[in-house]
């Protein structure tokens, strides 16, 4: 499945490159059949200015917010971008230089105050970044764009108007949420953030939105904390970027990597720092993974023990007969991943692209299975009884529980990432496939299909062409779990006269079903989704 494609003309640079936002939707120039069932926009969020003026973002999480949108008519396409007038953005514009510090880039003071101004604006504390170039996804009937602190930013995903800043911190007690909340079927949305929690120490919660009522208020008014999660640590808190959802468990996985809250409040402006100096990894901890019960808001108090790994994307979570699976796309060992993720890193010539991937965190999508019943008698014993899986779950005698993983898919320095499923029908349920992005070397270079029964894959892969996020776009009348299409933005610099396309692949075999090629280049994007019409 990892094909040991080579990138010696560096093809995949256009990634990381600034383009303009359009005033109007172009044509896409469609070859092949765009299935007339497929009607709707797929929304997309990613960076799109990578420098301001002469000042450079220095890493991959910094660039300011584009807004991507396809849309699907009757087998036609159109695209449309703008940038997100985020306070970041904006006032960037304004001031034609970096003033809010982003993920990897400190903003300098404002070299026009005085040394008075200045130093009373230190005490007002860090201004935190609403640069929100991750993801978008539904509250009610609004539609938000995020990153992982707590401004998200409300758009129109009609015209890519940005509409308005939202505070989570004026709704729920989260210091920030992630961009990967679950959303079930009635519209209800979940999330986690760090907190303090009961006497100054930190916690994480799980916030819950509840759908849109029939008086049409706000859903963000109704927001409540349902369960509180211990840390490990109660000064440093686990980056969190994603956890699992069924129908009756909530599954937190707390990594090494640590943000240090004292580095992270003791007022960066003095001394020049960003978030990413905030981040250290612990070598001892290595994965903590906690459950709790979704309705009653209740902790298992069960201790579930692994070895180190960072991890990023939750894949799926199920149940199944006194068992939770947990399938993950996890990186090997306590080095914090994202140490790999600057942009110098990622622009940098094919042989040194493989150089560095070679000292980074290996990738491995794994599954884990947590008993979610234990019997002091069975200490010593692997709890696992499910037939069709080699994960185990060894009972210890300090009473935690330590955990061995199945694989379901690994090469070497090839990750499988970004994963999808068929989410409106199997999200929180047993489920056969999942969709990817393969990195070689942290290049996006191909889409992969998994069976994570049988670990069967199936790939889409061309030359000089890097694809993003893979979403499933289910058939209206689909039968089987991959009955439907696979979307994915593609660039290809040297493929030919046009920079860029999207990417319509049956999601049964991965085959091309058709491509609408723009004629403007597409920097990276992370995540997004298809909102039918």
């Amino acid at each position: 499945m990892y094909s040991q494609v080579e990138h010696p003309a560096g093809g995949y640079k256009k990634l990381f490159e600034t383009v303009e936002e359009l005033s109007s939707p172009v044509t896409a120039h469609v070859t092949g059949r765009i299935p007339t069932w497929l009607r709707g926009s797929l929304l997309r969020c990613g960076p799109g200015l990578f420098e301001v003026g002469a000042e450079p973002f220095y890493h991959l999480f910094d660039g300011q917010a584009l807004l991507h949108k396809f849309d699907f008519k009757d087998g036609h396409v159109t695209y449309h971008r703008r940038f997100v007038r985020t306070d970041a953005y904006v006032r960037a514009m304004t001031e034609k230089r970096i003033v809010i510090t982003e993920f990897g880039t400190y903003a300098y003071p404002d070299p026009c105050k005085n040394i008075f101004s200045r130093f009373f604006s230190y005490f007002k504390g860090v201004e935190v970044t609403d640069n929100a170039l991750v993801n978008i996804y539904p509250v009610g009937e609004d539609y938000y764009a995020c990153t992982e602190t707590n401004f998200i930013t409300k758009i129109n995903p009609e015209t890519l108007e940005t509409i308005k800043q939202v505070d989570l911190c004026k709704y729920v007690s989260v210091n920030g949420a992630t961009a990967h909340p679950h959303v079930e079927d009635d519209g209800t949305v979940y999330n986690i953030g760090n907190c303090f929690g009961k006497n100054f120490a930190l916690a994480y919660n799980i916030i819950r939105i509840p759908p849109l009522q029939a008086d049409k208020e706000d859903p963000m008014n109704r927001s409540e904390v349902v369960v509180q999660f211990p840390c490990s640590d109660r000064f440093k808190p686990s980056y969190v970027h994603s956890f699992g959802l069924t129908s009756n468990y909530i599954v937190f996985v707390e990594t090494p990597v640590k943000i240090n809250l004292l580095k992270f409040l003791s007022s960066w402006s003095l001394w020049g720092a960003n978030y990413m100096d905030c981040f250290e990894s612990n070598e001892t901890m290595g994965v903590w993974l906690h459950v709790a019960e979704k309705k009653k808001g209740r902790l298992l108090n069960i201790k579930y023990r692994t070895s180190a790994f960072n991890l990023f994307h939750h894949i799926n979570t199920y149940e199944d007969n006194g068992f939770l699976i947990v399938d993950l796309c996890t990186w090997k060992g306590f080095e914090f991943v994202y140490n790999y993720l600057y942009l110098a890193n990622l622009r940098a010539n094919w042989d040194e692209v493989k150089q560095q991937a070679e000292k980074a965190p290996q990738p491995e999508a794994r599954r884990y299975v947590l008993p979610l019943t234990i019997d002091k008698a069975d200490t010593g014993k692997n709890l696992v009884t499910l037939p069709y899986t080699t994960a185990t779950a060894t009972l210890r005698s300090d009473e935690t529980i330590w955990l061995e993983p199945e694989v379901i898919f690994s090469g070497p320095r090839h990750a499988f990432e970004f994963p999808q499923i068929n989410y409106k029908k199997y999200g929180g349920k047993p489920y056969t496939y999942t969709y990817g992005l393969g990195l070689n070397h942290f290049v996006p270079d191909r889409l992969c299909k998994l069976n994570v029964k049988t670990k069967e894959t199936w790939v889409w892969q061309e030359l000089d062409s890097y694809p993003s996020e893979p979403i499933f776009v289910s058939h209206p009348d689909a039968l089987e779990e991959d009955d439907g299409v696979v979307l994915s933005v593609v660039v290809s610099p040297g493929a030919g006269p046009k920079p860029a396309y999207l990417l319509v692949l049956n999601a049964r075999d991965m085959s091309e079903v058709a491509r609408a090629e723009v004629e403007v280049n597409i920097p990276v994007t992370f995540h997004g989704l298809f909102k039918r019409a």
